[in-house]
């Protein structure tokens, strides 16, 4: 089409259709040879760009005698004109292209597929983003004409307005959002029956008139919807008619004006299609009424017309017995029905979160009641997905005071405790091919570990929270029931169940699953009392506490007068006691000493020839020990009057049961504790009573022994036992072994393992970590506890940091393979096999945690087991070094104010971080987090500085070359590389890129919450010889001590204005938006905006920074465009493009030049642009809308837009809130692999050679 001309010019050349469809045939003939299908493909590529193209397109579709696959071909040509030319079009070919497709979308007849009709209905909407309600102002007159035809008509019409509305409110749609004012207004005249718009905008102005009618599309689909559903013309016809109605109406119910929807009367006509014996209609109603009901912000009259007839008794009839219906039998689920049953279940949630908000304008005469009695039901589905919506309605509804007791939500209290009770069971532990109804459920639901791992998480928590709230609301009669239930369990554990054995021991046994169980409950019950207890007041509720408490503890006294042959079982006795004496029981020391005496006299004996039951042993004499230190913490003021007495037993035990030294300082540190804490001791006296206890540690730090062990490498590998390894090595040949686990270690072998465990025994590492975490956990800063800490480390920090920042320094020297000289050159590949750590890793590994672990107990006494044992020793080294710096971190100024301190501090822990692992590098920092976070104010200019530019650099050297070997993996191992590791060390690299982001979100972003810092990027992951247990005191210690909450503004202004923070920061932001993760990219690219305003003044280094932003930072964002890996966060990069656009081009001209350095975009249209941004300053998505439309040509497409993957099964999509209940990070899963794509042109777009 050139010029004027809207018909092909008229030659002696063959007839272009007819070559068009000799191409589409030979395309689609199976016996074309290859290259004649390449020439094929090659000339219909070629007619796309040719300027009659499109009437090419409309002469093909309008012919009926083609075959559809050919007519579709011909739409495809009109699409691409309308979305790549429309620009470039006059008023009369953009006309007459609005006829062509108002000619084939009057011509659609019964016969033509749904993809030619789904086809004409997109490129109907095409137009319309472009000319409607500018100078095609009858648009819905035309809608009108075709809903007057044929069903097929009124179908092709419903398709238009449902994908008008989705482009308009619901996607980013570049080409809607140019004009998303018009649009949106023209979209809800249409709609919107007019008596609706006069009396919501009786002064809207009328000049510019879209609609046709004074009915609105809301009415004509509901009256459409009511004709189908109660006619019986032809049924199958009218069944999928009233599908595509509600198809419909979901994409407007969202945003169309509440009133509207009530005088259309569409609650009660989505009601009536819910009543349809047709399934996919009931499907479809309940799909419209969720969208319905997840709307927020109703006043009280729409609140009343669109949800009250939700709570009549006929409505809440109609659900119970759709829900009834829906219910399917777990050996034989009915897929389409049991569809139906969750989202039922999901839109009763929603129904139950609106009663929650006004509960009041509930008429009187509902089926409340009713209506709390299907909750019940669905919360005692045996399918947990289903049961998850109902817990957590009744969460919402006991948080609302208004709602309980004396109204009917009281009456169902029982039955919920007793719902709770029986579904806090770890169903994860139960074995998958369980006969358990929820098992079968579960397997259908969740195909990874972390899905399941993460919803049973959350569904248990609801189940606590709903004990909970119930037991503060009404104590006596839910701890009644509560404990006499459990008890009748606890009694009973081995009923039908084989008796205890040491030889089959387990730690899942069904007896300790059923104790668990019970404790969680009553656990969840004594947090209720303790809320209670705190709002009684003596004069209201004195008595009533008096005899609660009594029964408490009577009720606690009789289990532990219980004897139990399980250590797991044991293991929960105790962590209950505890809870009723720092609990409910609080006030009560004496009861305390009894718990506490109690812990001190369980003794199991420990049998090594059954390892399971020995390892519970173990568990049990740790959190034996940990008890013991709460105990001493929360009641160190008592304890301390009988401290001989306390002193003498400690003494005893630990000289009886301890393992090693490492116990026994365990132990002593409850001593510690006693004498930290107490405040009725004097402080003279309890300073050199705790120096007594640190003496003998500090001495050790500072022998010269120590010292010297830490001048070099060598010296190092001796004093951790390992100093016979690379000749062990060497000697052996071990790098032409390929399976380690299959060769037995030998004597020598043998020798070498016990010696590193000697020597890591013999340092003063745990024992320093013990004394050093007791003194600062769960204090309040400026506390005389925590002021006490801090004068007594004081003086000894500076004699523990030397040797602890060389002990880091050599632990991350002893990864890097140029450090062991002793191996010849051949060997050093050796290094990194002795060093990566084995993980298991929840759905990543093969197999289950415990397998891991036999496996890994198996290996033992290998060559991998001598591995596991160098990897063991110098992790221990590495990470308890982190912990200690991390609990110094705790004790403020006391640590910090060292003047010497963060130059040698940001050496150790990051000159040869390089070497670590990913793996290890995402523990780093995560670990060494609390360090930074926690610098005070006054201490950030000679700290801060020198450790964040140190981190950052290393971070940014150590993800970019990952995630280049990942794309150098991708493009040549093809098939090579195992997909279990392929899979596991992409995953291992978004924990790290993700941890990092985290850091970076924290320091800057300044709308962050405050559990940013509490976000783990690390999920939990198992070394093969982890030494100490996981130890998540440490990762909260921040929290717990009050100091995480810094001055969050300050932190963000004082990078800003320390260069050496903010330039390798920036650096590793940048790099971080082409890492393909897109979590991690998405937090990126909003910190990047944030910064973007910070820098538009005329300083040098604002000046070096706007730069930077308008070069490197536009490029990543512009190469992630084109990369259809990050097709997702488009709306995020176009936001950071246009923010620089906006802000930096009336200081300088480089985001122009960059833009202008990009192929197949007119300078003219640029400059375009950029006037259009200014003008949509305060309007976001047309900022987006403009920066995508000018980044068309360049715009990455999904793999599912570019036909290469199929659509996912209705049936297996989950919704948004199943996906809530189940958050977690499935990228890297490998469940679809897509190729990289080929960006080797992606430098050339810039102008760069």
């Amino acid at each position: 089409m050139n010029g004027h001309s809207i018909q092909p010019k008229q030659t002696d050349a063959p007839v272009p259709e007819d070559q068009i469809r000799n191409a589409l045939e030979v395309i689609h003939d199976v016996r074309s040879p290859n290259k004649l299908r390449q020439e094929a493909s090659e000339y219909l590529e070629k007619v796309k760009l040719d300027d009659e193209a499109p009437h090419h397109g409309y002469t093909i579709a309008a012919d009926q005698s083609q075959p559809a696959i050919i007519r579709h071909f011909g739409l495809s040509l009109l699409d691409h004109a309308i979305r790549h030319r429309w620009d470039g079009y006059t008023v009369q070919q953009s006309t007459a292209l609005r006829e062509w497709e108002l000619s084939l979308a009057q011509n659609l007849t019964d016969q033509d597929p749904f993809y030619i009709r789904n086809k004409i209905a997109s490129i109907w909407v095409e137009i319309a983003k472009r000319s409607w309600a500018l100078d095609w102002m009858d648009m819905d007159e035309c809608l009108m004409r075709l809903w007057n035809g044929p069903l097929a008509s009124k179908e092709l019409v419903l398709a238009i307005l449902e994908t008008l509305s989705e482009d308009i409110f619901g996607h980013e749609d570049a080409i809607a959002g140019l004009r998303s004012t018009e649009l949106n207004r023209a979209c809800v005249d249409i709609f919107t029956p007019m008596a609706v718009l006069l009396d919501r905008f009786p002064s809207r102005g009328t000049s510019i008139n879209v609609r046709y009618g004074e009915e609105g599309w809301l009415s004509r689909m509901g009256e459409l919807l009511e004709w189908c559903i109660t006619q019986e013309v032809d049924a199958k016809a009218q069944q999928a008619c009233a599908v595509k109605v509600m198809i419909t109406l979901r994409s407007v119910i969202g945003w169309a004006i509440p009133q509207s929807l009530s005088t259309t009367k569409m609650t009660a006509r989505l009601c009536q299609a819910l009543g349809s014996s047709h399934l996919p209609i009931q499907l479809a109603a309940v799909d419209t009424l969720h969208v319905l009901y997840n709307r927020t912000r109703l006043s009280k009259e729409e609140f009343k017309a669109l949800v009250g007839p939700m709570f009549m008794h006929d409505t809440i009839d109609l659900l119970q017995k759709l829900y009834d219906w829906s219910c399917v039998d777990p050996n034989d689920i009915d897929e389409e029905r049991y569809l139906l049953l969750k989202k039922l279940s999901e839109l009763v949630f929603n129904i139950g979160g609106l009663l929650t908000e006004n509960p009041t304008l509930i008429p009187i005469d509902s089926g409340l009641n009713d209506f709390l009695r299907l909750l019940i039901n669905i919360a005692k589905n045996n399918s947990l997905q289903v049961s998850i919506c109902a817990l957590h309605a009744w969460v919402k509804l006991l948080d609302r005071k208004t709602l309980v007791a004396p109204t009917p939500v009281a009456s169902f209290i029982g039955e919920l405790l007793e719902i709770c009770s029986q579904r806090v069971i770890k169903y994860e532990a139960l074995p998958e091919d369980s006969p358990n109804p929820s098992i079968v459920f579960l397997n259908e639901d969740l195909d990874t570990m972390p899905e399941r791992h993460l919803f049973l998480g959350n569904y248990m928590r609801f189940c606590k929270i709903i004990t909970e709230r119930i037991v503060q609301q009404s104590p006596a009669d839910a701890l009644y029931h509560i404990l006499g239930s459990a008890e009748q369990v606890i009694t009973h554990l081995y009923d039908g169940e084989p008796a205890f054995s040491m030889q089959s021991y387990s730690k899942t046994s069904i007896p300790f699953l059923k104790m668990d169980a019970q404790c969680s409950i009553i656990e969840a019950g004594l947090k209720g009392s303790v809320r209670w207890f705190t709002a009684q007041s003596e004069e209201t509720g004195g008595h009533e506490q008096e005899v609660m408490l009594q029964n408490l503890k009577v009720w606690c006294e009789r289990i532990l007068g219980l004897s139990f042959e399980d250590p797991a079982v044991k293991e929960r006795v105790i962590q209950l006691a505890v809870g009723f004496a720092t609990g409910p029981l609080k006030n009560d020391a004496r009861f305390a000493f009894m718990i506490f005496e109690y812990i001190l006299d369980t003794k199991y004996p420990d049998d090594p020839s059954y390892p399971a039951y020995s390892e519970a042993v173990k568990d049990l004499q740790g959190l034996c020990i940990h008890e013991l230190q709460r105990l001493a913490m929360k009641f160190s003021d008592y304890l301390i009057t009988i401290f001989d007495e306390v002193e003498r037993k400690v003494s005893d035990v630990s000289q009886a049961v301890a393992r090693d030294d490492n116990v026994r300082t365990r132990y002593y540190s409850i001593l510690f504790i006693i004498t930290h804490r107490a405040t009725s001791v004097k402080p003279q006296p309890r300073q050199e009573r705790l120096e007594a206890f640190l003496q003998p540690l500090v001495a050790q730090w500072q022998g010269s022994e120590l010292t010297d062990s830490l001048t070099s490498f060598n010296e190092f590998c001796e004093l951790l036992g390992c100093g016979g390894i690379q000749q062990y090595v060497s000697q052996r040949a071990l790098h032409e072994i390929p399976d380690w686990s299959a060769i037995p270690l030998d004597d020598e072998g043998k020798a070498l393992q016990m010696h590193m465990q000697h020597a890591l025994d013999r340092l003063p590492l745990r024992a320093t970590k013990t004394f050093l975490s007791v003194s600062v956990e769960k204090l309040e800063p400026n506390s005389a506890a925590h002021e006490m800490a801090g004068r007594l480390w004081e003086k000894h920090i500076p004699m523990i940091l030397p040797n602890l920042l060389r002990m880091i320094s050599q632990a991350h020297a002893f990864h890097d393979a140029a450090s062991w000289t002793g191996l010849p050159p051949a060997m050093s590949g050796i290094v990194q096999r002795i060093l990566t750590d084995r993980f298991w890793q929840i759905g990543i590994s093969v197999g289950s945690r415990d397998e891991f672990y036999t496996k890994v107990g198996d290996t033992k006494n290998t060559v991998e087991g001598l591995a596991s044992s160098i990897r063991a020793t110098v992790r221990a080294v590495r990470e308890t070094g982190y912990k200690l710096l991390c609990y110094m971190g705790l004790l403020g100024e006391h640590f910090y104010s060292y003047k010497e301190l963060p130059q040698p501090l940001s050496a150790a822990l990051f000159t040869d971080a390089h070497a670590l692992s990913t793996h290890q590098m995402a523990i780093l920092v995560e670990t060494i987090r609390p360090v930074i976070e926690n610098c005070p104010v006054a201490c950030r200019s000679h700290f801060l500085a020198p450790i964040l530019a140190g981190l950052f650099e290393q971070l940014d050297r150590k993800a970019s070359a990952e995630w280049d070997k990942i794309e150098q993996k991708a493009k040549l191992a093809a098939g090579r590389v195992s997909l279990d590791e392929e899979m596991r060390d992409e995953s291992v690299l978004r924990q790290l890129t993700y941890t990092s982001v985290m850091l970076v979100v924290g320091l800057l972003d300044p709308d962050r919450s405050s559990e940013c810092w509490g976000t783990n990027g690390l999920p939990r992951q198992c070394a093969d010889d982890d030494v100490d247990p996981p130890d998540s005191k440490m990762t909260n210690g921040a929290a717990s001590n009050g100091l995480q909450h810094v001055e969050h503004g300050n932190v963000r202004s004082f990078i800003l204005a320390t260069p050496e923070i903010l330039k390798p920061l920036i650096l590793f932001c940048t790099h971080a938006i082409r890492m393909r993760d897109t979590r991690s990219c998405s937090f990126i690219t909003r910190v990047l905006g944030s910064l973007v305003p910070e820098f538009d003044t005329t300083g040098q280094i604002d000046t070096e920074v706007r730069e930077f932003l308008s070069t490197e930072v536009l490029k990543a964002c512009i190469t992630s465009l084109h990369d259809s890996y990050f097709v997702e966060l488009q709306r995020d990069l176009s936001q950071l493009i246009a923010s620089i656009i906006i802000i930096y081009t009336p200081r300088t001209d480089t985001p122009r030049q960059i833009l202008s350095s990009l192929p197949s975009i007119p300078p003219e249209k640029i400059d375009h642009a950029i006037q259009q941004l200014y003008k949509a300053h305060q309007n976001t998505r047309q900022q987006r809308a403009i920066v995508l439309h000018l980044l068309e040509s360049l715009r990455g497409v999904s793999i599912s837009e570019q036909g290469r993957i199929a659509k996912p099964d209705a049936k297996k999509m989950r919704s948004a809130i199943q996906e809530r209940y189940m958050t977690v990070d499935m990228q890297g899963d490998g469940a679809v692999k897509e190729k990289s794509p080929d960006l080797g042109g992606v430098a050339e777009m810039f102008g760069q050679p």
